[in-house]
């Protein structure tokens, strides 16, 4: 097993059981992934798929002018390159952004030829600013306006089809009301109901609710058409007052008999008796076709085709009349005919759309539309013209109608389609074809006669009469993600469509005018519109940047709330609750307290997002009881047909599930199954936890409600001046503060060059330099940055010069790490017990050992602002001129007014000093008197300088001064520019003259051994070029050796033009430096003159300090005690916290007693490595010997032979302080293993010893 440069030097000892068969995916993927597909940066136009910001303008384009005879094309967007990089747009309040260019074709038509046979008379194509597009930074954040922010994904309901019904919350009688509702992606709701008496009716985007029928009428539907849509028949053969019926016997069942039912002598069923399964079954064997029914069998049936007298032509009975005594004695005097009727029954078959059709006023289609106009534009009067266009705008305009992909799969699917495609706006077979037209035509020849309305009207029909479900809402198979690309794209549609509107006026123009596309498209309104979603939508956030944790969970954080989803006053408990297909999607645990609980999620460590926008989790797929290591993603749709295990079934070395019944999930219950059952199997324990909840070692152990704190507080650590690994972890650390982007990580492998604390510069290996590229990594280290939350971001490089990395190894350590692992608290030695009631409910005592090590001393960081404007009255002035001031105040400050870097300062010191004019004030006799006599002036400004604010005191660690353009730089402005300038340039040589080593280096060793041809210096033509040659002639010269060999001659040649090409790259790079550098700042109008300032701030520990652990146990501190009163061990070690005993058992969180003895084992053993270290007759195997015994007894086995003895020794020399472990959730070190260590660092095995009080 390879270990890595950081790994190497500090092994996590495993208790893991299960092999890894899934790294746990790159943290930000979604992000990345979502943002990256919606701008498709890297692809070539001609390439660009149809999704993100192509596809917002392939759905807006072609505009069409009112005429139509002039049309704008889109072709496609290029985007260029941001100004400033990350770095300078967080320094200056920029947006880091770019600008985005799309080619438009216009193209005007010949008016004299007339719409039907288009000749084109001109063609224009133009590249048209769009405005600027916020671009992601590499760790999945936007900078806005200069500070850091995340966009949230949003859980929302997905679009399609659903059916419900009101839990009999409406009516007082109980009865269930059954409803369906088709919801588009974008476009009015359409929702189909149920009332008390069993009529159907609809709503469009929750207006008034109208009879369902007059929706079906509006589509061209006639009564008859309708009824065969949703009845079958029965048909009753009437002759001269006989009436039979053609028998179904089973569709008598449950009715009680008027009559005697009878073939020939044998009786089957007695008058007034209730049919059962039993009479049908004999009725079918004696295979009854006919059955003679006597005339009032037909009182109350439907008739379903109208009837009529074939002598007189008069229709006798419409279709869906109601057969009455009246009309059954008019039908008896026909002398022959044929009748059907509706087979219609109260408990498998009602008679609801039947029944809905007689409350239906209309008669025709457009008597429908316009009863379905004045529902939608009350007190307007209705047109043909105008009912017909809204009808079709509501559902069929591909323009304001759209399901999306997601919606037409999710809706075929649930009206029980095979095919998964389809159309974005609602189909009909009937109403498409009755309007023809290209576009309708298309459709009704690919798919012909079907309905999208009336297989939903179907569907809801054959739930009410209970065939089917209704479907579960908070099922996750209901519910998908949108992502930042998704939000982006429906935003810059909305910006798109806004601009739509003025070019169609302006398109008119366009022919008479001869304007160009540059002159027709305002890009205003989109810019606008972006600006606005990534600057104040509820769903673009200021990050969490507290520590490298909660940048993680709040990218990774999935939201119920924002435009379009739930608010938190009207979601019920359903919606926040726990639902079993969060498995392995949304983690259980971590959520917010208070309003927003369950509301606010976070993804789960494996899930990911499908193309459709649900989550799915990977299993690993099991064949006849034997678990392969193929890997499947299934959505929670996928995932109910099948079995699935759990990720700690037993399985034998072949990978065989062992035992009999395995513990598995199906259908979304918890039920036993056998081996030869199970389909998949969960990949890993912590499939099911968050990325926070995964950091919780012994989570197993806890109570829920105390783990969900856990997961809270950690992302509320302060990071330490001094971090410390964890002794007792999960292993997941190294992932999360990889992922997070806090760290440095090296790109390729190499050989560190030159190490400082603010850079680190490696020469990369041969075989991982590109063609033609140099190869040198320099990465430029944060030092002492101001965080989101004003908390300290600091580098410090893990390398020495010569060390050798390999690409992914952790190079450098940002805020909350300890080598490359995430370290958010401190290693300290517990006492459960009571302390003179300092630790009485929840109270924490601690040592003041720990303030004297700067143990929890944390620094922050304060930006403070001067800003000179221009006034009414003058320009304000940054000066050290300040009108009654002492000397003593100034003497921080230089003469340009703003203070010295490193000065310490105090409440109520001034930082920059500032003069604003005042107005002419009313002056007193004596003051007259004096201002004649001294000429003193200063009067007239007043001092409104930049003072430290009250209860802040630290060190000045920088200043920033912007200048607006125009406005004459003063000192400090420039000498700030100037050591910018250096510090560029220095970086900029370095790179040069490592990069022109490299290359040097290369040809060096390209000539060594060549024979050569002439040269410079006294070289003999046919002489074999070596070391000593090489190093007598100047390196620019080298370019001069001929050689025999004509492509090494080449590759020479090409050596010294690459040399070439980097000198003027480097002088390139410099001169845009210096232009950024030395241009005017963009600052707000009326401002001339911005200073910033920052305050670094120490702050300890302190009685009244939040102080938590990982499992919820949180308290205040109550008093700091010296260390000679804390309670020490037998030893003489003094403890360095108190908690109080009673914190644990009404808690339930049984892990941190575990954490405190797996921590006691691991400083035991740490004590035990350094005593060995010491001891005067060192033995190496003796230590190999002891490491094997720790880490290889019991958990994941680790390679230590791989490792030489200087390797070996440096890895005991980081153990010293203790020995870091993992426990993996629900994979964790059991009571047996945890005593084991407590034997092996030779302690007491129940965990619990003597203290002596202090």
């Amino acid at each position: 097993m390879a270990y890595s440069y950081t790994e190497k030097k500090r092994i996590r000892k495993d208790f893991g059981k299960r092999p890894s068969i899934l790294e746990v995916p790159y943290l930000l993927a979604t992000q990345i992934n979502s943002y990256a597909q919606f701008l498709q940066q890297d692809i070539a136009p001609k390439k660009r798929g149809n999704i993100g910001l192509h596809a917002a303008f392939q759905s807006v384009f072609p505009i069409v002018s009112y005429t139509g005879h002039a049309v704008l094309e889109y072709v496609s967007y290029t985007l260029g390159t941001p100004d400033f990089d990350v770095k300078e747009c967080q320094l200056r309040g920029l947006t880091y952004a770019t600008s985005l260019r799309v080619k438009v074709r216009l193209v005007i038509y010949d008016k004299e030829a007339g719409l039907n046979n288009k000749v084109v008379k001109d063609i224009r194509e133009q590249d048209v600013y769009m405005g600027e597009i916020p671009l992601m930074t590499r760790t999945g954040t936007f900078v806005i306006n200069g500070t850091e922010r995340v966009i949230v994904s949003q859980l929302h309901r997905s679009p399609g089809v659903f059916f419900e019904h009101d839990k009999g919350k409406t009516h007082s009688s109980g009865k269930l009301l059954y409803s369906a509702r088709i919801i588009p992606y974008r476009g009015s709701w359409l929702d189909f109901e149920f009332d008390q008496k069993d009529l159907v009716f609809c709503r469009i985007d929750r207006r008034r609710k109208i009879p369902a029928t007059i929706l079906l009428r509006a589509l061209g539907y006639s009564v008859q058409e309708i009824l065969d849509r949703f009845f079958t028949t029965n048909l009753f053969h009437i002759k001269k007052a006989n009436i039979s019926l053609e028998l179904i016997p089973e569709r008598l069942r449950g009715e009680i008999a008027a009559f005697e039912i009878k073939k020939g002598k044998k009786t089957f069923v007695q008058k007034d008796q209730r049919i059962t399964a039993r009479h049908i079954r004999e009725m079918e064997q004696a295979d009854m076709k006919q059955l003679e029914v006597p005339p009032e069998y037909l009182v109350g049936k439907v008739v379903a085709k109208s009837i009529i007298d074939k002598e007189t032509g008069e229709i006798v009975a419409d279709a869906n009349t109601e057969i009455t005594q009246q009309l059954l004695e008019k039908l008896l005097t026909i002398p022959q005919f044929d009748l059907e009727t509706l087979y219609t029954n109260d408990l498998d078959h009602g008679s609801f759309i039947s029944d809905t059709l007689r409350i239906d006023t209309t008669t025709n289609q457009l008597e429908a539309q316009i009863e379905i106009y004045r529902m939608m534009r009350p007190g307007e009067p209705p047109t043909k013209d105008a009912a017909e266009n809204l009808f079709k705008n509501l559902f069929f305009s591909q323009d304001r109608y759209d399901l999306s992909t997601v919606g037409r799969m999710k809706f075929n699917r649930r009206v029980g389609r095979k095919e998964i495609t389809g159309p974005g706006i609602l189909y009909d077979g009937k109403y498409f074809t009755d309007r023809g037209g290209d576009p309708y035509r298309a459709l009704v020849a690919q798919l012909g006669d079907t309905s999208d309305i009336i297989d939903v009207l179907n569907t809801l029909v054959n739930i009410r009469n209970g065939r089917g479900v209704v479907d579960d809402i908070d099922h996750l198979g209901n519910r998908r993600v949108r992502s930042v690309g998704e939000m982006s794209e429906n935003q810059f549609r909305i910006g798109l469509v806004r601009v739509e509107r003025a070019v169609k006026e302006r398109l008119s123009l366009a022919e008479s005018e001869n304007l160009m596309p540059q002159e027709i498209i305002n890009a205003k309104p989109v810019s606008a519109v972006v600006k606005e979603f990534f600057g104040s939508s509820q769903l673009s956030q200021f990050m969490d940047q507290n520590n490298p944790l909660s940048e993680v969970t709040h990218k990774r954080r999935i939201s119920a709330l924002g435009p379009g989803g739930l608010t938190r006053e009207r979601a019920g408990f359903e919606v926040r609750d726990v639902h079993p297909t969060h498995y392995g999607r949304v983690c259980p645990i971590e959520t917010p307290e208070g309003p927003n609980i369950g509301l606010i999620n976070s993804l789960a460590v494996y899930a990911r997002t499908n193309d459709y926008g649900f989550l799915e989790t990977p299993y690993r797929k099991v064949v006849d009881a034997r678990v392969t290591d193929q890997i499947e993603y299934l959505s929670a749709i996928e995932e109910g047909d099948y079995v699935i295990a759990q990720a700690n079934s037993i399985l034998d070395a072949r990978g065989r599930i062992t035992s009999d019944l395995v513990s598995c999930r199906h259908r979304n219950e918890f039920t036993l199954s056998a081996p030869d059952k199970i389909h998949y199997m969960d990949v890993s324990p912590r499939q099911i936890v968050s990325v926070a909840a995964s950091l919780i070692p012994f989570l197993e152990h806890d109570d829920a409600n105390r783990a969900l704190m856990g997961s809270n507080m950690q992302r509320q650590a302060v990071p330490t001046l001094i971090t410390e690994k964890p002794l007792v972890g999960t292993g997941m650390e190294y992932t999360v503060a990889k992922d997070s982007g806090v760290t440095v990580v090296s790109e390729r492998g190499g050989v560190v060059d030159s190490v400082d604390a603010g850079r680190i510069v490696i020469r990369v290996n041969d075989d991982e330099i590109l063609a033609g590229e140099p190869g040198v990594d320099i990465y430029n280290l944060t030092k002492y940055t101001r965080s989101n939350q004003n908390t300290c971001i600091n580098q410090r490089p893990l390398v020495k010069t010569g060390d050798i990395v390999s690409s992914g190894d952790v190079i450098a350590d940002g805020p909350s790490t300890d080598m490359g692992e995430l370290a958010l608290g401190q290693n300290l030695m517990v006492a459960f017990m009571p302390w003179n009631g300092y630790n009485f409910e929840d109270s924490i005592l601690i040592s003041e050992r720990l303030v004297e090590e700067d143990r929890f001393t944390s620094i922050h960081i304060e930006e403070l602002t001067c800003v000179a404007r221009d006034t009414k009255l003058g320009s304000e002035e940054i000066t050290a001129d300040i009108p009654n001031v002492s000397e003593g105040a100034l003497n921080k400050l230089d003469e340009s007014g703003v203070v010295y870097i490193g000065a310490e300062v105090n409440v109520g010191d001034i930082l920059v000093g500032k003069v604003t004019p005042k107005g002419e004030t009313q002056l007193t006799p004596e003051e007259k008197l004096l201002r004649a006599i001294f000429g003193e002036k200063a009067s007239d400004v007043k001092d409104t300088s930049l003072r430290v604010p009250s209860g802040m005191n630290g060190t000045v660690i920088n200043v920033q001064v912007f200048t607006r353009d125009g406005v004459e730089k003063d000192v400090r402005a420039l000498e700030i520019e100037e050591s910018e300038m250096n510090q560029a340039r220095k970086d900029l040589n370095d790179q040069f003259r490592i990069m022109e080593d490299g290359v040097y280096q290369r040809i060096a060793k390209n000539l060594v051994g060549k024979l050569v041809d002439g040269g410079p210096g006294k070289i003999a033509a046919g002489a074999k070029l070596t070391e000593t040659h090489l190093s007598d002639t100047p390196r620019e010269k080298w370019f001069e050796f001929r050689l025999r060999n004509e492509t090494e001659n080449q590759v020479l040649e090409q050596a010294s033009q690459q040399l070439q090409v980097l000198k003027q790259d480097f002088d390139r790079r410099f001169e845009e430096k210096r232009r950024k550098l030395t241009s005017g700042d963009d600052l707000a109008p009326g401002v001339l003159k911005m200073v910033k300032v920052y305050l670094a701030v120490k702050r300890c520990v302190q009685p009244g300090d939040k102080m938590a652990g990982r499992h919820g146990n949180k308290g205040v501190i109550s008093s700091i005690v010296p260390v000679e009163d804390m309670p020490y061990m037998a030893d003489g070690t003094p403890v360095d916290i108190v908690l109080n005993p009673l914190g644990v058992p009404s808690r339930m969180n049984v892990g941190q007693v575990l954490e405190t003895h797996l921590g006691w084992a691991a400083k035991g053993l740490g004590k035990k490595i350094g005593d060995m270290l010491e001891s005067r007759k060192m033995e190496i195997d003796r230590l190999r010997k002891f490491l094997g015994e720790i880490y290889n007894s019991s958990g994941r086995k680790e390679d230590l032979d791989s490792l030489n003895d200087a390797e070996l020794l440096e890895l005991a020399g980081n153990l010293r302080e203790g020995v870091p472990m993992a426990t993996p959730v629900f994979d964790g070190a059991g009571e047996a293993e945890i005593k084991q260590m407590l034997a092996l660092a030779e302690l007491p095995l129940d965990g619990q010893t003597t203290l002596f009080d202090g």
